[in-house]
């Protein structure tokens, strides 16, 4: 095997790690999976998780499914493709930061959901069914883009600020993730993405650059809010960073 197929291999296998890690997409067994450096490839697995929600939309769209029927299921199939991970997060930081600034982080570790966690639930839940219902077109590239600033949003808050639990399972992420050139690939990715309406229709310049704009903004703000709640993050922010930007990304897009 050359150098290069080596390379193309652990890319591969990389790739697959993350999609093992970030969702519960069944994936064959496989071998000499190294999960330390998942955090690298967040993005791309954004991508793919709003390309099958893409492709569902579309194919219940074919049968004539209603427009609000449609955006409940895709949203329903979006945590199950995730296995509620992200969500969790969103909801543990929530019921952390409803108590007082020395009990979060033990609050936020307790398995136990509150009052608090189970309203952002359903907050974001609602937020992303009903911006989804308001956009009647190129919903597939709205569904990754916002899968993909999501994720991109994790990537910049593990390059920006501290990891307050040194021993907690997203520690790892930080030796992934150690500087702003780590999250340069996936933002020309994304970038790239919001690209493709150019190619669609050469008119959408101005959509394509609020998905952009819109999309770095909130992905920014989001990590910057919790730490600024925390003093930094957790793996359960993480996870409130994805969500939140996610759902702010499609309620911002409804007005364009």
């Amino acid at each position: 095997m050359t150098k290069q197929q080596q390379w193309y291999k652990k890319i591969l296998l990389n790739m697959a790690a993350s999609v093992l890690f970030y969702t519960a997409i069944p994936l064959p067994n496989l071998h000499d999976l190294d999960f330390r450096s998942v955090a690298r490839f967040a993005p791309s697995v954004g991508l793919l998780i709003g390309g099958i929600l893409g492709l569902l939309d579309a194919g219940m769209n074919y049968l004539g499914m209603p427009v609000l029927t449609r955006s409940a299921l895709v949203v329903g199939v979006w945590v199950a493709i995730t296995g509620g991970l992200h969500l969790d997060g969103a909801m543990d930081t929530a019921d952390g930061l409803a108590v007082g600034a020395d009990r979060r982080l033990e609050v936020m570790a307790d398995s136990a959901t509150g009052a608090f966690g189970a309203m952002a639930a359903i907050a974001i839940l609602l937020l992303k069914t009903t911006a989804l219902t308001d956009m009647p077109e190129n919903r597939w590239l709205v569904l990754m883009a916002a899968c993909g600033w999501g994720r991109w949003g994790q990537q910049l808050a593990i390059a920006r600020y501290p990891y307050l639990k040194p021993m907690g399972k997203g520690a790892f992420h930080k030796q992934a993730i150690r500087s702003y050139k780590d999250v340069l690939p996936g933002l020309l990715l994304l970038i790239g993405l919001s690209s493709l309406l150019l190619l669609i229709d050469k008119k959408r310049l101005f959509l394509a650059l609020s998905m952009i704009v819109a999309g770095s903004a909130i992905a920014t703000l989001t990590g910057a809010w919790f730490n600024h709640k925390l003093g930094g993050h957790t793996g359960d922010t993480y996870g409130a960073v994805v969500e939140w930007t996610e759902a702010l990304f499609l309620c911002v897009l409804t007005t364009f």
